[in-house]
């Protein structure tokens, strides 16, 4: 049996490749940022061939750092950026940048979609609301508005996928996808597990485009530009990838992962929850085994999620556009400095606000600034409103699934940040679990991956991997609680609705 799987991490701001042993933990890392490109306010936009080689680049990198051959990995997985848009042709050239999730230009599209009445007809068959988050109407907006893209694709010569099917081409020449990614496109009914001709019609997308759907775990395809042949067999939006790779096996079970975004994911079983304030989406599809260890159908799992656009992107922002400290984990020890944030809050709605609220044209506000405000009371409300943003979610989610949270398990790189686990601990009311392992992104590929080749059993196995590292307690009263986060709905309210014409 080869020693290691191979997990490629391709996230918002950079690209990762991560080699985990069969205990899961991390054997190399290779990471490498790429450009952020901001063509107009609200537009948010990746270049694919950039995504590619840095992706190829981090995993040549820990390959060489394990001195590790193509002979010692049992499997790759991918996890990606989901809902990121990339159309491109039968050569591997795309047509325009993508379209990445955080972009806001298709808001209009939207508001015209729900004004004809088509919302719940688009919610009833994808769990999903009409925003410019999800990648139906990104690939709508690159066929009307790139030039000669609608003929080519009406013509059969281009191909859309997530950042996943764009690799994966990349990799092993072939065009698919698996249930979690198709999930997040608005063109996938999740209920029936089939992309839905009447929501393709209703953006006018050819189904020519589409990749295929398989399951998170199992044989998609091979690459051999490692140095030997390795098989693709594990594929997973980031978040669902997280919920996995928290072992969040039992229906009830919740992760949230810190990331550019915040998004908080509840295991809801095979059958899928409805809710008018959070998404229902596919968690992951397995295939079903017998006794005898043969596979027949998928067996598809639900989750509820809530996603929050902007988080760790909101310290960035205090780092690099005020100038506020010079590296982000600094932004602990400021908050740290002062006892609360001397009534400041602080709204990082720069892209629109995400669930509960869904409001594209909300944008971010500073607000209860007085004489005696400094840069650490300010700091303190950012990180803070990483926190309420949370509860706004679990909130929602409690309401929907009708029992309480009594435990987060956390992930993603702010989950190191213990001024912020605190605050979440505090602000929910709940204990906050924090594993030994924060990458659970590229683990949870990973597992999906190497069960797929048996490097892993079964989810029992993976789940005997998973340990805590540290728990936080809520110390405050509740009182308080409710005064904080009372003073943040007010300050969320004046925040809505700002970037209407």
């Amino acid at each position: 049996m080869p020693d290691f799987v191979l997990a490629l991490d391709q996230g918002t701001s950079s690209s990762r490749a991560i080699l985990f042993d069969h205990a899961g933990e991390m054997r190399a890392v290779a990471q490498q940022p790429f450009e952020q490109i901001y063509p107009q306010p609200g537009w948010v936009e990746h270049d694919p061939e950039e995504i590619w080689r840095t992706q190829l680049e981090t995993a040549r990198a820990a390959l060489d750092q394990a001195g590790a051959t193509a002979a010692d990995v049992a499997a790759i997985g991918i996890t990606n950026q989901r809902e990121t848009t990339v159309i491109w042709d039968r050569d591997g050239k795309p047509v325009h940048n993508a379209i990445v999730w955080q972009d806001r230009r298709t808001a209009g599209l939207c508001d015209e979609l729900r004004e004809r009445g088509l919302e719940e007809k688009f919610r009833e068959r994808t769990g999903l609301l009409l925003d410019p988050y999800f990648s139906g109407t990104k690939v709508k907006w690159l066929l009307d508005n790139v030039e000669g893209v609608r003929a080519r694709a009406e013509a059969g010569e281009l191909m859309f996928g997530t950042v996943d099917s764009w690799l994966m081409y990349r990799l092993c020449g072939i065009h698919a996808t698996d249930y979690t990614n198709a999930s997040r496109t608005l063109l996938y009914n999740v209920f029936e597990k089939r992309w839905d001709d009447e929501l393709l019609s209703a953006l006018d997308v050819p189904a020519s485009l589409l990749p295929a759907v398989q399951a998170s775990s199992g044989a998609f395809g091979e690459t051999s530009l490692f140095g030997g042949s390795i098989p693709v067999t594990g594929v997973a939006g980031d978040q669902q990838a997280a919920l996995f790779g928290q072992a969040c096996f039992r229906r009830g079970m919740a992760k949230n992962t810190y990331g550019t975004g915040a998004f908080l994911l509840m295991n809801a079983g095979d059958k899928p929850l409805r809710s008018q304030s959070l998404i229902t989406t596919i968690a992951w599809g397995l295939p079903e085994k017998s006794a005898d260890g043969s596979t027949g159908g998928d067996v598809v799992t639900y989750a509820l999620e809530g996603s929050i656009f902007i988080a760790g992107a909101a310290v960035q922002w205090l780092r690099d556009e005020l100038g506020l400290f010079a590296e982000a984990a600094d932004s602990a020890d400021l908050a740290a400095s002062v006892p609360d944030s001397n009534g400041v809050y602080v709204v990082p709605a720069f892209v629109g606000l995400g669930a509960p609220h869904w409001d594209p044209h909300a944008r971010g506000a500073i607000l209860g600034l007085t004489r005696g405000a400094n840069r650490a009371h300010i700091t303190r409300a950012t990180l803070e409103s990483i926190a309420y943003q949370v509860r706004d979610v679990a909130e929602a989610m409690e309401h929907d699934c009708g029992s309480k949270l009594t435990e987060l398990r956390v992930d993603g790189g702010a989950a190191a940040n213990d001024v912020l686990m605190q605050m979440q601990a505090d602000i929910l009311g709940c204990e906050v679990v924090r594993p030994a392992v924060l990458e659970t992104t590229a683990l949870g590929a990973a597992y999906l991956a190497g069960l797929a080749t048996g490097f892993w059993k079964d989810r029992e196995d993976v789940a005997k991997g998973w340990r805590e590292e540290r728990r936080f307690w809520p110390a405050m009263s509740e009182e308080r609680r409710e005064e904080m986060y009372a003073g943040w709905k007010r300050a969320v309210e004046r925040a809505k609705g700002w970037a209407t014409d």
